[in-house]
């Protein structure tokens, strides 16, 4: 049954991760380079945050600017670090917590990512879209 299923088995496994002090040039950076919308922040291997692309967005002048105008958006990461505008006090998950507690998770908070912690020590992350793929897979 899948609903017993470790998270461990779907969860991705090589994690791109920021530090608190990272410039958020650095973070928007790593999201367009590895298309990605998450991305945990550790200290020393342990999970102390999370950085999601939306974040960013909030934070841009994006939608208020010219395009070729990146000035105002650089003045903004400028002045705040990753640990600043990072979610902190974070929902994580076990390995070995079932795909179904997972889910549940997932259905019921206002996120679409959980990392994946095993002894405080950050070994994955899974999202919506993992969870969707997988399942569409058992079908």
């Amino acid at each position: 049954m899948i609903r017993k299923v470790p998270i461990s088995k779907l969860m991705t496994k090589h994690v791109i991760t920021l530090e608190k002090a990272d410039a958020l040039e650095k973070a928007e950076r790593l999201f367009k380079l590895h298309k990605i919308r998450h991305i945990p922040v550790v200290d020393n291997h342990a999970i102390v945050g999370i950085l999601s692309y939306s974040d960013l967005l909030r934070l841009s002048f994006a939608d208020i600017t010219d395009d070729m105008d990146r000035s105002a958006d650089a003045m903004v990461y400028n002045m705040l670090s990753v640990g600043q505008v990072m979610k902190q006090n974070i929902v994580t998950v076990s390995p070995f917590d079932s795909i179904k507690k997972v889910a549940k998770i997932l259905a019921t908070k206002e996120f679409h990512a959980l990392p994946v912690v095993d002894k405080r020590v950050l070994v994955g992350i899974v999202t919506t879209t993992d969870l969707i793929k997988y399942l569409l897979k058992q079908l």
